[in-house]
């Protein structure tokens, strides 16, 4: 062999080794980032059977307390943001201010025994912590998944493929500032 036709092979060798490195990393990254988009399904499915309860337990309490109309008006218009949110950051920001709404009518429901004795309400607070847990665990797997995407996007030589193909750093699904602190009990 020529020394010409080993450089050619030599050249072609390094070309196709490169082709083969942009495609692994291209199909990685494509990958990680339906995992995170399927996390992200999750909490949003979350979310929406969250809010979907939520009109039956602010009807149950409107039936016991008329008259504590703001409460319940701002769980209701919470309710709607959530629903109108886009994105990790505003899905984050909304459930916050649900969960805050949520616990004022909390605070309303202790000032009605009958209310708290109610099968349906009792059902149906059941069923709000239950997808309470399910949104911490989806919450949880989601912020991994966005962890494992974006160490990757960041990683050399991965980093230049994610750049050449428009691959960016996924936001993560952050606690609101609220949940930090440990709620006050009082009898």
């Amino acid at each position: 062999m020529s020394k010409s036709t080993i450089v050619l092979i030599a050249i072609v060798a390094v070309v196709g080794l490169f082709g083969l490195t942009l495609m692994s990393s291209y199909n990685g990254l494509v990958a990680e980032q339906e995992q995170v988009n399927g996390k992200w399904s999750q909490i949003d499915t979350m979310l929406q059977r969250r809010a979907d309860l939520i009109p039956n337990l602010v009807n149950t309490v409107k039936g016991f307390a008329a008259q504590e109309k703001s409460v319940i008006d701002s769980v209701t218009n919470a309710r709607a943001k959530l629903a109108g949110a886009q994105g990790p950051a505003a899905r984050g920001e909304a459930n916050a201010e649900l969960s805050s709404a949520l616990s004022r009518l909390l605070v309303v429901v202790e000032n009605y025994p009958q209310l708290k004795s109610d099968r349906t309400f009792i059902g149906l607070m059941d069923e709000l912590s239950g997808t309470e847990n399910r949104i911490a665990v989806a919450r949880r797997d989601y912020n991994q998944a966005v962890q494992s995407f974006n160490t990757r996007v960041k990683s050399f030589p991965t980093s230049i493929i994610a750049g050449m193909f428009g691959f960016a750093q996924k936001e993560y699904f952050r606690a609101d500032e609220g949940a930090k602190q440990v709620p006050a009990v009082k009898f």
